[in-house]
C-alpha cells in the first residue's frame, strides 16, 4: 500500500509562505507594540516582502514541484517553474513598492488607519497573489484567487468613517463575489465532465467528453473564464475600478492596479492555455472581443476625465489601467490562433512587467502630490516642474512609457511585442483596433505630461519628500530607465516555460 503522506518542498513554497508568516507576526506584534512605535510594523512588512522576493533566487536553477498526487509525480498542485517565478517577482515587487508607499500614507493618516490590520491584510493578499501563478489545480487556483481578493476588499474600505471608501469596498465586494460564484459554478461543471481538478489532466480529458456532456463542458469553460475576466478588469466586468481606486487609500489603488491584474492574468493564462487548449475555438474569439472592447472603453473613459474634477488624476489612472488590461488580453487571445502559444503568452508577461514598473511609478508620484493636494485633480499637477523638477520629469517619463513614446522605450517595445503577437496570429483587425487605441491614449497622456511643465498658478512651494516615498519613486525610475536601455531583457526574462 502506497503512503498517503506527501513530502513538502519548503524551498519551492518559500515566497508565499514567508509573506503569510510575516503577516501573522505583524498581526500578533500589533497587540504588544505601543502607539509610538507602530511604524516598526511597516518596516517589518517591507523586510518580509523583500525576503520573500529574495527567496526566488534559489529557485532559478530548475523547475520544482510539490503537493503531488501519490504515485504520479506529474500531477502536482504547486509548481515553481519559470512562469511562476516571473509572476511571483512581479507580485512581490509590486507589493513591496505598495508597502513603501503605505509607510508614508499611514504616517500622514495620523492614526486614521489601523496599522496592524492594514499590514496583515496587505501581506495576506500578497501571499495569495504569490500562490496563484504556482497553482496547477482548479481548487488551489480558486483558493489563491480568494486569498488575494478578500483582504483587498477590507483594504479598500479601511478608512474609518469615510463614506467614499465604504461605498467603494461594497461595490468591489459584491461584484467580486458574484464573479467568484460564477467561476465556482464553471469549475464544478468542468470537474463533473472530466473527473479531475488538475489542469494538465483536464486538458487531456476534456477533449474526450461524451457527446451528452459536451454542452456542460463548454458552459464550464465559459463560466470559469468569466471570473478571471472580472479580476483583470475586462469590460464589461470593469465597472468597479474607478470608484474603487478613488475610495481606497492610494497605495492600495496602486497595489490593485498591478498585483490585482497580475493575479487575474496569470489565472486566465493557466485556465486557457494549460487547462482548456482544446477549447481555443471558444475562448480565443471571446478574449479577442473582450480585448478590443476593454481597450476602447478604458481609453475613452480616460479621455473623458475633466482636469478640474476631484480625484481626476486617480480616475484617469484607473481608466487607463482598464485600457492597459485590453492590451494585456491581446496576446492571450492570440495564443488560441498561434502556432507558438508560449511566445504569445511571453508577450503578455513582458507587457505586464513593463506596465507594473511604470504604473507603480506614476502612482508613487501621485501619492507625493496627494500629500499637499488632497483632491488629487489633474489640474493640481500644473507647474509640478517648478515645485519638484525631478518628480515632474519622472512622472512625464512614466506617462510616456504608458503611452509608448520615446524616451519611454520600454513602453514602445512592449506595445510592439503585443502588436506583433496579434499580427502573427492572423488577428489583423485586433491589431488595427489596438493601433487606434494607442493614438487615443497618446492624447490624454501627452495632455497630462505637458501640464507638468506649464507655469504654476500662484507661488511654487517646495515640500520635503519622505524617505519611503523617495525610495519607491527611485526604484520604479531605475527600473523604467534600465529597461528602456535594454528592453530585450524583458522578453528574454519573460519566456514562460509553461509548456
Amino acid at each position: 500500500m502506497s503512503s498517503m503522506v506527501q513530502s513538502v518542498d519548503w524551498l519551492a513554497i518559500a515566497p508565499p509562505t514567508i509573506t503569510a508568516a510575516v503577516g501573522l507576526v505583524v498581526l500578533v506584534a500589533d497587540l504588544f507594540v505601543g502607539d509610538g512605535r507602530k511604524a516598526l510594523l511597516g518596516w517589518v512588512s517591507v523586510a518580509g516582502l523583500a525576503a520573500s522576493a529574495l527567496m526566488l533566487l534559489p529557485l532559478l536553477d530548475g523547475d520544482r514541484a510539490t503537493f503531488c498526487l501519490t504515485g504520479d509525480t506529474q500531477l502536482c498542485s504547486y509548481t515553481a517553474d519559470r512562469f511562476t517565478l516571473v509572476i511571483q517577482l512581479l507580485v512581490l515587487g509590486g507589493a513591496l513598492l505598495a508597502a513603501l508607499l503605505s509607510v508614508t500614507a499611514l504616517k500622514d493618516a495620523d492614526k486614521g488607519l489601523p496599522e496592524g490590520e492594514y499590514w496583515f491584510l496587505l501581506l495576506s493578499s500578497a501571499a495569495g497573489a504569490a500562490l496563484l501563478p504556482a497553482s496547477r489545480d482548479l481548487a488551489t487556483l480558486i483558493v489563491a484567487l480568494e486569498v488575494a481578493s478578500l483582504p483587498a476588499f477590507a483594504l479598500v474600505g479601511i478608512k474609518h468613517g469615510d463614506k467614499k471608501s465604504s461605498e467603494a469596498a461594497l461595490k468591489f465586494f459584491l461584484s467580486s463575489v458574484t464573479a467568484t460564484a460564477v467561476s465556482l459554478m464553471g469549475v464544478s461543471f468542468v470537474y463533473a465532465t472530466t473527473g479531475s481538478l488538475y489542469l494538465t489532466r483536464i486538458a487531456d480529458r476534456i477533449q474526450h467528453v461524451d457527446g451528452q456532456f459536451h454542452t456542460l463542458a463548454q458552459a464550464g469553460v465559459v463560466l470559469t473564464l468569466v471570473g478571471f475576466a472580472f479580476k483583470t478588469a475586462a469590460v464589461p466586468f470593469h465597472f468597479w475600478v474607478p470608484d474603487t481606486y478613488v475610495g481606497a487609500p492610494l497605495p492600495i489603488a496602486a497595489y490593485l492596479s498591478v498585483v490585482g491584474k497580475a493575479v487575474g492574468f496569470s489565472g486566465l493564462i493557466l485556465v486557457t492555455v494549460v487547462a482548456f487548449p482544446s477549447y481555443a475555438d471558444v475562448w480565443g474569439p471571446a478574449l479577442a472581443a473582450l480585448a478590443a472592447l476593454t481597450m476602447t472603453v478604458g481609453n475613452v473613459g480616460a479621455l473623458r476625465q475633466q482636469a478640474t474634477r476631484a480625484y481626476s488624476a486617480v480616475r484617469l489612472l484607473a481608466w487607463s489601467s482598464v485600457g492597459q488590461a485590453g492590451y494585456l488580453l491581446v496576446p492571450i487571445a492570440s495564443a488560441a490562433y498561434s502556432k507558438d502559444a508560449e511566445k504569445a503568452i511571453g508577450s503578455t508577461v513582458a507587457y505586464a512587467l513593463m506596465y507594473a514598473a511604470v504604473n507603480l511609478g506614476a502612482f508613487a508620484v501621485a501619492a507625493l502630490v496627494a500629500r499637499t493636494s488632497t483632491l488629487n485633480r489633474i489640474s493640481d499637477y500644473r507647474g509640478l516642474y517648478a515645485k519638484s523638477p525631478l518628480s515632474a520629469l519622472l512622472l512625464g517619463f512614466f506617462l510616456l512609457c504608458l503611452a509608448g513614446l520615446p524616451p519611454g522605450i520600454i513602453g514602445l517595445f512592449a506595445k510592439v511585442t503585443v502588436f506583433s503577437a496579434a499580427v502573427d496570429a492572423g488577428l489583423g483587425w485586433l491589431a488595427v483596433v489596438m493601433a487606434v487605441n494607442v493614438v487615443i491614449a497618446l492624447f490624454y497622456y501627452l495632455q497630462w505630461t505637458t501640464l507638468l511643465f506649464r507655469s504654476p498658478e500662484g507661488e511654487a512651494e517646495r515640500h520635503p519628500v519622505p524617505a519611503p516615498l523617495t525610495a519607491a519613486i527611485a526604484l520604479t525610475a531605475v527600473l523604467g530607465i534600465a529597461l528602456s536601455g535594454a528592453p530585450q531583457l524583458v522578453l528574454r526574462f519573460s519566456a514562460t516555460g509553461l509548456f
